[in-house]
């Protein structure tokens, strides 16, 4: 803890806020201490109790991602008051753990967007890498009734998934583009230059232009 505070720089914890992330720590030197520290579980379950931010991703990167059981991971899911923390554990955590899929179907149907947006972020890998039992038109009848309404982070996951569908497969392109042109979630959304805008039709097509010209 004494390091995690020695490499807290107040600039970078400015920038962190504005996205309700309350940490300083530089991304690169925390991925370097966890480097040092290497593979300790039984240390990430102490950092991640601590509550503190920065402690709780390095927790995530030294964490043996299949020794959690599927309530514990329940359990910090909610504790995760950052979407930092909150990405980093669906992402490095419960992607690689045995009960991602049962945890992936008990999140998109829970009441809380948060909870909800992470059932989402799992769902869009499986569109994209294990799409086989998926109802993909079921989905996108889901997105069209309700993404439009939805919480910014559920809002954001349902979106990438509506993206994801449209990019991956063809027979339901075209109705993607279609949900995404009528709905207009995130059509003004701010894009630097040379990044691809999360406006879902803009997105979908940029993508598999790219696919068609490698």
């Amino acid at each position: 803890m004494a390091e995690l505070a020695a490499l807290e720089d107040p600039k970078i914890r400015a920038v962190n806020e504005r996205h309700g992330d309350d940490h300083g720590v530089n991304l690169g030197r925390l991925r370097a201490l966890a480097k040092r520290l290497k593979t300790q579980q039984e240390l990430a379950r102490r950092l991640w109790e601590t509550d503190d931010t920065a402690a709780r991703l390095l927790a995530l990167l030294i964490c043996r991602p299949k020794a959690f059981e599927r309530a514990e991971l329940d359990v910090m899911l909610r504790e995760a008051r950052t979407p930092k923390v909150h990405d980093w554990l669906v992402n490095y955590v419960v992607k690689r753990n045995p009960h991602c899929e049962e945890l992936r179907l008990a999140w998109s149907a829970d009441p809380d967007p948060v909870v909800a947006s992470a059932g989402w972020a799992l769902t869009t890998e499986r569109v994209g890498k294990k799409p086989e039992g998926l109802d993909l038109a079921g989905l996108l009848d889901v997105i069209e009734a309700e993404m439009k309404d939805a919480p910014d982070r559920l809002q954001w996951a349902m979106n990438h998934c509506l993206a994801q569908i449209g990019i991956e497969h063809a027979g339901h392109r075209a109705r993607a583009i279609d949900i995404g042109e009528r709905l207009q979630v995130l059509k003004d959304y701010p894009t630097p230059p040379n990044c691809t805008s999360p406006f879902a039709p803009i997105w979908i097509s940029e993508m598999v232009r790219r696919q068609r010209a490698k």
